[in-house]
């Protein structure tokens, strides 16, 4: 890192705890998030979210896309979480010049998986809209392991990643029930297959809300055909039709490509997941066969 580039840096921090600072007093002018986008990691979540704050009717303070407030952030508070939000007074004037009703909310692609969030999520935001998008898990699966090697966060090979991921969870799912306020770095990120199994998920947000409040979105879908997925997200959240400036693919990588063996293994570990999600949605998705 260069000198400029490391100041530069320094100046986005001070400038964000600065903003925070102001915030987090005004947590009671603030309005609480309309929707959230719960997952899935690598399906999408970060073109949608850009796509969405493009809207004149949604706004958020949000410097990055997701608070992750409800999974590894619970313990700062409700106070903290609201401060991130637009005030209401910001609502008034988005009202007046723009004549539609504001809307505001994240996306934080950890929520669909972590075991505490759809409770935690009931109990402070009951009406709150939730969008899922979801992919083909054997290339999620692959993106994600991708995903944390770029990070630091993983040295095994793929197919030594996915070998070692049982043992690498076995426990950490109770442990958390156990310890709500423990944050699993395995379970966030070493749970490569786990993550692809959605129905699993889903299950524990359906039991919580109503299926009114949840959209569950294909990630090819949505790539395919950005504007009319968009506009189905848009009546979703009963916000006027729009247009972004486009429908760039948003932190989209290119890989080596899996190799044939371990891409038939993860077709078959998923073709009955996949069939259950299927049934429960009353949509074939069409994902590999």
């Amino acid at each position: 890192m260069t000198q400029a580039s490391g100041a530069t840096k320094l100046a986005r921090r001070a400038a964000r705890w600065s903003a925070q600072a102001y915030a987090r007093p005004t947590a009671g002018l603030r309005l609480l998030p309309d929707y959230l986008i719960i997952g899935a990691q690598r399906a999408g979540t970060t073109s949608l979210h850009r796509y969405l704050i493009q809207h004149p009717g949604v706004r958020t303070t949000l410097r990055t896309k997701g608070v992750h407030f409800f999974d590894t952030g619970y313990g700062r508070g409700m106070s903290w979480y609201a401060s991130r939000f637009p005030t209401r007074l910001t609502a008034w004037w988005v009202a007046r010049r723009h004549g539609v009703e504001l809307r505001t909310g994240e996306a934080s692609p950890y929520y669909l998986f972590h075991p505490h969030v759809p409770g935690r999520v009931a109990t402070h935001l009951p009406q709150v809209k939730l969008i899922a998008l979801l992919r083909d898990p054997v290339g999620r699966a692959y993106s994600h392991y991708q995903h944390e090697v770029a990070r630091g966060f993983e040295t095994l090979s793929f197919e030594e990643a996915i070998e070692a991921e049982p043992a690498r969870l076995a426990g950490e799912t109770q442990r958390m029930l156990a310890e709500p306020l423990y944050n699993s770095f395995a379970h966030q990120h070493h749970s490569y297959l786990a993550r692809g199994r959605y129905h699993e998920q889903l299950e524990r947000w359906r039991a919580r809300f109503d299926d009114r409040q949840l959209l569950v979105l294909s990630s090819e879908r949505f790539f395919a055909e950005p504007e009319r997925t968009f506009h189905q997200v848009l009546d979703f959240l009963e916000l006027p039709a729009f247009t972004p400036d486009g429908y760039e693919r948003h932190n989209a990588h290119d890989y080596r490509r899996m190799g044939d063996q371990v891409h038939a293994r993860l077709v078959e570990h998923y073709r009955e997941p996949n069939r259950v999600l299927y049934e429960s949605l009353g949509d074939d998705f069409g994902w590999t066969t």
